[in-house]
């Protein structure tokens, strides 16, 4: 189908372009790609035209780390529910991290996943193949077989890797091929048993915390790994200040790094825990007002590459129970675009620079050919057309989700997607009725 979207701002982050409403601004798509942008092409005709008026036009979003449950957790989510809530949330490509029932440590379970997946007709689906067999950080997996099957990346996900040498041979074996490992910064002797931010508001609640120096300390051992390795490392959902500052240094010394945070982290603070709120129980935890203003101010700077949802949905009877014993995770997908521009408005942060964090940013840690983050000529046509003042109200009845545990039920949210393309084709377009839902 040949389509031309018009009467939409223009903005691709990724090259500094943003067109006002007008000639220069219509998006001219074509089997699959965008065709031109601004005079269509010799000859074409649309199919369709599609009114962008007050919105944005924008590349699709990218997320970094959103669960899907396949396989092995079927009851929590399915790809088919998690699938809808990407494309209606405008995320046209998203990894998905290896902690599924089997592990996706073996090629045949990568090539299964992302056939399934390709059957839905959703977005497009990066799996982050296991660093060691089953997560149990003792064998190392063939990353070369996992990589031809689709593994964008390596990751124990949240298991730790208790033996250091079997951490330090995995990043050789990656830096050889030239893959990126990706890791989350938390030692877990310090942060065993933890529930919440180690801080006054954690003792007076009783809950078992989780200390700034479980990241720092996780943090300073990949960087002498790194550094004898040469492997490329991706940090996922940092959440101190303090690792941040180390991420600075290490950028300062040349270290090939990358890194991101969670959506929920760049708004909420250990004090949101309220009464023992246990869709405030996520991992890792919510922390002190410092760490959240540190979070901002490394977004805006440049020290932080991507924001991702860190999407992980849970059942009810995983997280009706005390806080501590809940299961850690939230619902984000649908979540990401908005609570990513609340930040740009909050911070004062320019449009194009809030959205680079959830569209080239993520593209750049992907490096896959097809998620170029960017809207160009002759590129994959995965964009979204958004509405960044329509209103809504986060419920159980508005989430596509089949996870609705987020600490944002029953919040008023600001920008919502109207239309989201994933090569060339509509994936998802809202009714023109349920807009003010």
């Amino acid at each position: 189908m040949k389509l031309s979207i018009v009467n939409g701002r223009l903005v691709d982050p990724a090259s500094g372009l943003d067109l006002a409403p007008g000639p220069a601004s219509v998006v001219h798509v074509a089997d699959g790609r965008i065709a031109a942008i601004g005079e269509a092409p010799a000859g074409f005709a649309a199919d369709r035209t599609i009114d962008a008026s007050g919105c944005i036009v924008a590349p699709g979003l990218l997320d970094l780390a959103a669960r899907l449950r396949e396989p092995g957790y079927e009851y929590k989510a399915t790809l088919e529910s998690e699938m809808q809530a990407a494309i209606a949330g405008g995320i046209t490509g998203l990894a998905c991290p290896p902690d599924t029932d089997p592990t996706l440590d073996e090629p045949g379970l990568v090539e299964m996943l992302k056939y399934r997946a390709r059957g839905i007709d959703g977005a497009r689906l990066y799996p982050v193949g296991s660093l060691t067999t089953g997560l149990k950080g003792e064998v190392i997996t063939e990353m070369a077989e996992l990589a031809e099957a689709g593994c964008v990346g390596f990751s124990q996900a949240l298991a730790p890797i208790m033996d250091t040498q079997v951490l330090m041979r995995a990043m050789q074996y990656a830096r050889t091929y030239g893959f990126t490992v990706w890791l989350h910064p938390q030692d877990p002797h310090l942060a065993r048993g933890g529930v919440a931010h180690a801080g006054p508001y954690a003792s007076r609640l009783g809950l078992s915390g989780v200390p700034v120096i479980a990241e720092t300390v996780a943090l300073n051992t990949i960087f002498d790994l790194m550094r004898v390795t040469g492997c490329r490392v991706h940090l996922c959902r940092l959440s101190t200040a303090a690792g941040l500052e180390l991420v600075r240094r290490a950028r300062d010394e040349g270290l090939p790094v990358s890194c991101d945070v969670a959506a929920h982290h760049m708004h909420l603070i250990d004090l949101d825990i309220g009464f023992f709120d246990a869709n405030c129980r996520v991992d890792p935890p919510f922390r002190s007002q410092r760490d959240r203003d540190a979070i901002r101010a490394a977004l805006a700077d440049g020290t932080v590459d991507a924001i991702c949802s860190d999407h992980t949905p849970v059942d009810d009877d995983a997280k009706q129970l005390p806080f501590g014993e809940a299961e850690p995770g939230v619902t984000g997908l649908e979540l990401l675009l908005p609570l990513t521009l609340k930040w740009a408005q909050e911070a004062g942060v320019p449009l194009a620079t809030a959205l680079a964090k959830i569209s080239s940013g993520p593209a750049a840690v992907l490096g896959v050919p097809e998620a170029t983050g960017r809207l160009e000529a002759g590129g994959p046509a995965d964009l979204c057309v958004l509405d960044p003042r329509e209103t809504w109200v986060v419920s159980r009845a508005t989430l596509l989700s089949q996870g609705a545990h987020t600490p944002y039920v029953g919040r008023e949210l600001e920008g919502r997607v109207r239309l989201t393309l994933v090569g060339g084709r509509i994936a998802w377009e809202r009714p023109a009725g349920a807009r003010s839902a």
